[in-house]
């Protein structure tokens, strides 16, 4: 499958979470971004879902959150190419590629939501998916 084509368009995007404490925030003090990654599929509709979330904090007090997912329809023959045994195992590199547009995608929201405000500066720096994403995705389909 490396060097094939992957038959896949995004078919959805959400704002799962999006929440600013703005008493939380100092000019003053440190800032630690946190992010973290889930991935969710739909067998029937052959979706992947990647649900991306970015927390802002200073002194251990979060004073940006926001979810963000994109699902993602995978085409038929893809699907049936990534099956194995009971499983559905999309490639890291695929991963990394979907993983890739849903922080881009992120990043335009938070932008959208904070703008106009002094939280518009924070921005998502760049990320090296490739150290978020380190294998395959697999999951087991229902029988």
């Amino acid at each position: 499958m490396e060097n094939e084509s992957i038959g896949f368009a995004l078919a959805a995007i959400k704002t799962e979470q999006f929440a600013l404490f703005e008493e939380k925030y100092s000019s003053k003090k440190e800032l630690n971004i946190t992010t973290s990654l889930e991935f969710k599929i739909n067998e029937e509709q052959k979706l992947i879902g990647v649900f991306a979330t970015f927390t802002f904090e200073q002194s251990k007090k979060t004073f940006i959150k926001i979810q963000v997912s994109c699902h993602f329809n995978i085409e038929p023959n893809t699907w049936t190419s990534f099956l194995k045994d009971n499983n559905v195992v999309f490639p890291k590199n695929f991963i990394c590629h979907l993983t890739m547009l849903t922080i881009g995608t992120s990043r335009g929201i938070l932008h959208a939501k904070t703008e106009g405000t002094e939280f518009n500066k924070f921005i998502l720096p760049t990320i090296n998916v490739n150290q978020l994403v380190d294998k395959d995705a697999e999951f087991n389909l229902s029988t």
